[in-house]
């Protein structure tokens, strides 16, 4: 699968950015997608990003859910949601999604 990152900040519209979809990479940790969605909603580099992920969540356990299971079978689907600084953060096997809300 190949990056993509759909949606666009817009701080048109009150002050509030709109919504960001960042589609992982295959072999590409769900915490990363997760820092690199974020900083894109922040209309910020993710490497100078002001948000720090482990102040919400633990990025280990993150990818430990979406990882392979013991025996090397893929994990069913799922979902994993959570707020940062005024922004949903919801975290699928595939996809990262950030809006408004929380």
């Amino acid at each position: 699968m190949s990056r993509q990152v759909t949606g666009r900040p817009k701080n048109g519209n009150g002050g509030r950015p709109g919504q960001v979809r960042y589609d992982r990479d295959e072999g590409e940790p769900p915490s990363v997608a997760v820092a690199t969605a974020l900083a894109r909603y922040r209309n910020e580099d993710v490497v100078e990003a002001s948000t720090r992920l482990y102040d919400h969540v633990d990025p280990e356990a993150l990818d430990t859910l979406f990882a392979d299971r013991y025996d090397g079978g893929a994990r069913s689907s799922g979902t994993v949601q959570f707020t940062v600084d005024g922004a949903a953060v919801v975290v699928r096997s595939d996809s990262v999604q950030v809006y408004p809300g929380g």
